[in-house]
């Protein structure tokens, strides 16, 4: 699925993103604060001064939370949002809500508002298009020369990621289904061995799926059933070598997109 069509955010004036950060990355957090004021709980130890690969850890909790929101339509396009709202929705400082904003503004998710925070891009209908037209013209010549050259055996370690869409697709879970569809295109084009196509494919796929400025639709479960079904269709054909059925999957499945 390249566009996720959710419900519209509830509040006009805050749209509060219905995502949740994992305790334990709340409790870090709110360690690290306290150690900076010179206190801890009595609970657990004070935390140490600097851990870089927790403060990371935090920054990548919140980008995956805020990338979740903003497919899922809780981060509504034209809508500005600040770090410390956010923060505070989340649980944590502003630091690492800032710095996972900025990496959507880096990838074009928001665009940066001074003095009043991020707000979120407004794609139309039309770049949605061509997005997937790029999309198409890059992964399905790779996938037609990977089906003559790929043996069966490695076409089969890919088959728990299309059931992993399957799965997500059955439980009408959009931000698991968006990461799973992901994963599985990506895990086709690696087998090219270019890892360039891999991220500029990435980069491609991420975008498409991101809400459009006209207003977020209810996605119903069995769009998200077929589309997850065509996953493992496809790999039966790759496996099976035909080079018609593979073009026409792909296609299709992008083209369902728009």
């Amino acid at each position: 699925m390249e566009q996720a069509r959710p419900r519209a955010a509830s509040d006009p004036q805050f749209p509060a993103p219905a995502v949740r950060v994992p305790a334990q990355v709340v409790r870090g957090e709110q360690a690290r604060a306290e150690h900076a004021r010179g206190e801890h709980t009595h609970s657990e130890p004070p935390a140490p001064a600097a851990i870089p690969v927790q403060r990371h850890s935090v920054r990548g909790q919140i980008l995956e939370a805020l990338r979740a929101a903003l497919v899922g339509g809780e981060l509504a396009p034209g809508e500005v949002y600040s770090a410390p709202a956010l923060a505070a929705r989340f649980g944590v400082s502003a630091t690492p809500v800032r710095e996972a904003m900025q990496q959507l503004a880096h990838e074009g998710a928001v665009e940066v508002v001074p003095n009043r925070g991020f707000r979120v891009a407004e794609r139309s209908a039309r770049e949605l298009a061509e997005l997937i037209e790029i999309r198409s013209l890059l992964e399905v010549p790779v996938m037609l020369r990977l089906a003559r050259t790929v043996p069966a055996e490695q076409w089969a370690a890919l088959r728990p990621l299309a059931e992993a869409t399957v799965t997500a697709a059955a439980r009408g879970d959009i931000a698991a289904y968006v990461d799973a569809d992901r994963a599985f295109h990506g895990a086709i084009l690696t087998l090219s061995g270019n890892r360039q196509l891999v991220m500029v494919a990435d980069d491609l796929h991420r975008r498409s799926q991101w809400p459009l400025a006209t207003g977020p639709v209810h996605v119903r479960r069995a769009d998200l059933i077929a589309d997850a079904a065509e996953h493992t269709a496809l790999l039966d054909a790759l496996v099976a070598q035909d080079l018609t059925v593979v073009s026409s999957l792909v296609r299709e499945h992008f083209n369902g997109a728009q």
